[in-house]
């Protein structure tokens, strides 16, 4: 990568959750000011960055609609809407859309519940894969080789009491999720939120993305999440047909 595209990226990085200085930009990409000027002048000829006041810089909309149209880019997202938006307008509860990338989960769609509690999760936003819902589903559908890979190369960070500490814990999990057909997130990344997760497949079977149902333990027991199950397996193959998927309906639940 060339010096000034990753300091260019850098900036970009600083400014993601607050305006900053040149000074403060200046510090975090560790040249001087003439050279961070430079790139931030070209970053807001292309509307990348735009000035707030006469000393702040923030991100400009330029990133946004770049953000917006690869975020159109998914299939799968525009297909599974329909589905997706039912099952949230129906349970009342937080629905995400998530999908693999380079060993990290990343929501692409999210429709947020009606309750008072907030999911941390935006889209766009990452998480692991080891403690999630989604993150289980998606690596399940792997080839035994690949899975076995990318459970291996995971770190492990112990979220909650719950999470799975161990590549063998976690091939074994991904074992139950394959044969039962959907993945449980039992308060594993948020001690406060449990989470269940079912597969969104493509035309050849093959599993695009996941799609899931987070609910605040104080509002729903563990009982009463694995009880949404049928609901939100439902509106994941709905979202599969949409999506090419050809394969017979589960009606075991």
């Amino acid at each position: 990568m060339s010096q000034s595209l990753d300091r260019a990226l850098t900036l970009l990085a600083g400014m993601a959750k607050e305006h900053k200085t040149l000074d403060q930009l200046a510090e975090e990409v560790g040249v001087h000011k003439s050279t961070v000027l430079r790139l931030l002048r070209t970053l807001e000829q292309h509307h990348f960055v735009r000035r707030d006041g006469t000393r702040y810089y923030r991100l400009g909309t330029a990133l946004f609609d770049l953000a917006n149209q690869a975020l159109e880019g998914y299939d799968v997202r525009r297909a599974a809407q329909p589905a997706l938006s039912a099952l949230n307008a129906r349970t009342g509860h937080t629905v995400h859309l998530a999908s693999y990338d380079d060993g990290e989960v990343v929501y692409i769609d999210k429709y947020e519940g009606r309750h008072s509690v907030r999911m941390y999760s935006r889209v766009g936003k990452r998480a692991p894969l080891h403690c999630t819902a989604v993150g289980k589903v998606l690596v399940a559908s792997f080839p035994r080789d690949r899975r076995h890979e990318v459970a291996h190369r995971i770190d492990y960070v112990r979220m909650t009491a719950n999470t799975i500490s161990s590549a063998a814990g976690y091939l074994a999990e991904l074992e139950q999720v394959e044969r039962r057909g959907y993945a449980v997130d039992n308060a594993e990344h948020e001690d406060f939120i449990h989470c269940i997760a079912a597969p969104v497949r493509g035309a050849g079977g093959e599993v695009l993305a996941a799609a899931s149902l987070s609910v605040p333990k104080v509002l729903l027991d563990y009982e009463g999440l694995l009880a949404l199950v049928p609901d939100l397996v439902s509106a994941a193959e709905d979202a599969s047909i949409h999506s090419g998927w050809t394969g017979a309906r589960n009606t075991e639940g």
